[in-house]
């Protein structure tokens, strides 16, 4: 079998897995995408979807714009543990995440009085618990689930996706003494089981998907979930742009850049701002200045909120009327 029929055979599956009709994925799971009944199509894509704009008219305080940092706190985890494709030196750099660039990050938004949500894999968090404590100290940041080892969950069967991430929001719960109340998906993707997991375990919000700029309500196989999606985006992210490495490489002034117009293009909006960092990637001397510069230039702006996730979830559902019984 070549690699495109493989392709298209998983796909196949993970749609038959969601609901679509044995019989229909058995029957076209041979044809090629543009020979896909209509019924099948609208099946893969309705598994899970954009719903209702939930944007509100403005946020707390009358506030014009919404700031979400949010930073994945992944170290060790994305650095070998999750492929168990273990060695010393790409472990030594995810301990600078916890060692030295946490500690840097936190020390700059508390100068700068800004909350900010920490998502973390549950063994980052278990490896070094005291960065809880780092976070929790301000009080005004909130720690999210962010999978159990960083896993691949579009690999894996329902079963063990929920009892990974059971066990993981156990954990962080055990040490913040806090139960999260976010989920990202450890790598911004949906299984054909995770909606269903998340909604089961009764988070507030989700922050992996990208159908919009603005928070929206989740919709699966066609039915409003009343589950709030804070979407991402790659070009608000710090990974793959600041990977020495990688092919998409970009000199850290210059993502500076990009950020700032997508701000500004945020604030003329009227709507918001997320932005995903690493500690172990925008930790580092010459990338924390980003974030400072960035900081320092949103406040330049009048009618800027700063808030949590959890926080603004709260706040458009409560706009959107999502609360009422």
């Amino acid at each position: 079998m070549n690699a495109s029929r493989s392709v298209l055979l998983l796909s196949c599956l993970i749609f038959a897995a969601s609901g679509v009709p044995d019989a229909l994925a058995q029957d076209e799971s041979t044809l090629e995408p543009w020979d896909w009944s209509e019924e099948f199509v609208r099946s893969a894509v309705n598994q899970v979807r954009a719903g209702r704009d939930l944007n509100p008219p403005s946020w707390p305080g009358g506030a014009k714009v919404a700031v979400l940092l949010s930073f994945d706190v992944d170290n060790e985890t994305v650095q070998g543990l999750r492929t168990g494709e273990v060695s010393i030196g790409p472990l030594s750099q995810g301990q600078y995440g916890s060692r030295v660039a946490l500690p840097r990050v936190t020390r700059l938004l508390e100068k700068e009085d800004v909350p900010a949500t920490f998502f973390f894999p549950a063994w980052s968090l278990k490896l070094v618990p005291e960065q809880a404590d780092l976070i929790q100290a301000p009080g005004i940041h909130e720690i999210g689930v962010h999978g159990w080892i960083h896993e691949l969950n579009t690999a894996l069967d329902g079963e063990t996706e929920a009892r990974l991430l059971r066990q993981a929001t156990d954990s962080i719960e055990e040490i913040t003494g806090v139960r999260p109340v976010g989920y990202r998906a450890p790598s911004w993707n949906h299984s054909p089981n995770t909606l269903r997991i998340i909604r089961e375990m009764g988070f507030l919000y989700e922050s992996s998907l990208m159908a919009d700029d603005r928070p929206y309500e989740l919709v699966q196989d066609g039915e409003p979930t009343g589950l709030v999606e804070l979407p991402v985006e790659w070009i608000l992210d710090d990974a793959p742009l600041f990977n020495p490495r990688g092919n998409r490489y970009m000199n850290p002034r210059d993502v500076l850049q990009v950020w700032i117009d997508e701000f500004d293009r945020a604030f003329e909006e009227g709507t918001m701002f997320l932005l995903t960092m690493h500690p172990h990637v925008i930790g580092h001397r010459s990338r924390i200045v980003v974030l400072e510069e960035l900081i320092k230039h949103i406040k330049t702006k009048e009618g800027v909120w700063f808030g949590t996730h959890a926080e603004a979830a709260h706040w458009v559902r409560e706009q959107a009327g999502m609360d009422q019984p």
